[in-house]
């Protein structure tokens, strides 16, 4: 297997947000929004005026936010590089920045008063918000960091049921006497898969590693399942090796052969399918559909854990949707691409 090289999709606890990923200025927007609005109603006693002073208020207001959010995006990677305290000020200075920038150009424009006073009261706000804001982030980053820990133990149980060991064991058992090489050979596979699930999976790894541990996967269900298992990978859309989830393919691969090939007597197809949109990476699992109502609380167990974990690294950024067509059930992810060389 070759070694991983992984990022943080959502940063260290330690670090600045990720000004990339549109929940973040999902909640900017709505918390500067908020302040503006609490602002103006502690400032007004007359409901009258309140409208009219609220809007001018985010004329300003909104321009600083959109330009600033947009320039810390561009900066991103250059602010990652720099020390937290460093990077907290270089923000809160940006931030000071482009608010002069929009009120000079608003006062050039006569859309406000140029007044020295009004400078001072916008910067100020300007800075106690964005520091506000960057601790309202830490706070929420170091509280979620327990539920990062507990998706992951979550994820783990969910994917390797205990009936996959024991049909894994009985079927090395199985070709032990007949096929003692391939018995060898499943055991370190088997070995090696758990070697893989086992361990620490907070970074995102290469699409390549998933695909070997998936492929590891499907060999050791056809020592008990033989030819009914075939699975189709198209890769041909696939850019080069981006960086996913970690133990995204294999659980959506058990949860296919459990639900789809295993109750049926033929054999079943399941079809990989990659493909990048834009700047987004999109996968496709399908598999053929049982109608077998025991195996439906698991199936959601597992989805809606996956689910979690697309949450967990990319925010609002991910999707996931299931759907049932001509027989068979797909499942389709999308999320940011990010290339396994980029820091």
């Amino acid at each position: 297997m070759s070694q991983a090289r992984s990022i943080r999709e959502n940063p260290p606890l330690t670090g600045l947000p990720d000004f990339r990923n549109f929940g973040i200025w999902l909640r900017v927007l709505l918390a500067v929004n908020f302040g503006a609005l609490l602002g103006t109603l502690a400032a007004n006693r007359e409901w009258r005026f309140f409208v009219a002073e609220f809007f001018e208020l985010a004329i300003v207001v909104e321009p600083v936010i959109l330009a600033s959010l947009a320039l810390l995006s561009l900066l991103s990677n250059w602010f990652a590089r720099l020390p937290k305290w460093l990077g907290v000020v270089a923000v809160v200075m940006l931030v000071l920045l482009v608010t002069a920038a929009v009120r000079s150009f608003f006062a050039e424009l006569h859309l406000i008063e140029p007044d020295a006073g009004g400078f001072s009261r916008t910067s100020l706000w300007a800075v106690i918000g964005a520091a506000l804001l960057l601790g309202g982030f830490e706070i929420g980053g170091r509280s979620r960091s327990p539920a990062l820990a507990e998706a992951r133990l979550l994820a783990l149980t969910a994917r390797i049921r205990p009936h996959f060991l024991f049909n894994a064991l009985n079927a090395v058992l199985g070709v032990i006497r007949s096929d003692p090489r391939r018995a060898e050979t499943a055991l370190e596979e088997l070995a090696d898969l758990f070697r893989v699930l086992m361990r620490e999976n907070a970074d995102l790894v290469p699409l390549s590693e998933e695909i070997f541990v998936a492929r590891q996967y499907i060999n050791l269900e056809r020592l008990r399942l033989g030819e009914r298992v075939r699975v189709v990978w198209d890769m041909a859309a696939c850019p080069p090796d981006p960086l996913v989830p970690p133990l995204m393919l294999q659980p959506l691969l058990e949860n296919a052969v459990y639900h789809g090939i295993e109750p049926a007597t033929e054999p079943g197809e399941i079809t990989i399918r990659f493909e990048c949109r834009g700047s987004r990476l999109r996968v496709e699992l399908s598999n053929p559909m049982s109608a077998a109502e025991s195996h439906k609380h698991g199936n959601q167990m597992a989805l809606t854990n996956i689910r979690e974990r697309l949450m967990l690294f990319f925010d609002l950024e991910a999707t996931m949707t299931t759907e049932v067509s001509g027989g068979r059930f797909c499942v389709s992810i999308e999320f940011p691409y990010r290339q396994a060389a980029e820091r």
